[in-house]
């Protein structure tokens, strides 16, 4: 086990299987855990605190932000919507690589606050592919669908940005390379200096 956890960034447009791929690597290790939101949006039926969401008062919310508790935030619909520092910090505490799923917006942010956190750009094989995507859903009209497109093109170009890209031409495919980035990201120097000093200590 490292010295400590991995924070790790997630980015990517919509459409491009975020959701499908992330449960897919969560079912596979226990090392690794989803940052959980929180939010001052009433909870919906089936919906699980401390799951889904932390679901907290609005004053609750707005202490954390003063507190500086809150990693990042932003309001949507007149709720409130960010990541908890604390548990964040917990789960590092624990070893495990702890999965921020988050805008580029806010990517920025969170690197400047945690600069060992590893970024990881999830992106469709091509923009024809993505769109294709998004109108197989049928759950959108053209103008939104028109809307989430011009927004993609924007996010990809900020990928270089990001430590690493992961082409999601199939689910598996794209499961496996971001293991191989977590297992390589454990193998680091940086990230293992207690056990070296104990290695040549003992050597």
């Amino acid at each position: 086990m490292t010295d400590n956890g991995i924070l790790i960034i997630f980015s990517g447009p919509s459409g491009s299987g975020k959701g499908t791929v992330l449960s897919k690597v969560l079912q596979n290790r226990n090392d690794v855990k989803l940052s959980v939101s929180m939010t001052t949006r009433e909870k919906r039926s089936g919906e699980i605190d401390g799951v889904h969401y932390y679901y907290v008062t609005r004053d609750y919310f707005e202490k954390k932000i003063s507190d500086n508790k809150m990693l990042e935030y932003a309001e949507y619909a007149d709720n409130l919507y960010g990541t908890p520092k604390d548990p964040v910090d917990e789960m590092l505490k624990e070893g495990l690589a702890v999965i921020l799923e988050i805008e580029v917006q806010g990517a920025e942010k969170i690197r400047n606050l945690y600069p060992d956190a590893v970024s990881i750009f999830l992106a469709p094989p091509s923009t024809a592919i993505l769109e294709e995507r998004l109108r197989g859903r049928n759950t959108e009209d053209d103008e939104t669908v028109n809307h989430r497109l011009v927004i993609a093109r924007e996010e990809i170009r900020r990928a270089v940005e990001y430590d690493y890209l992961v082409i999601n031409d199939t689910v598996d495919n794209a499961v496996d390379r971001i293991e191989t980035i977590i297992n390589a990201e454990r193998l680091k120097i940086n990230r293992n200096k207690k056990i070296l000093s104990e290695v040549i200590n003992n050597v």
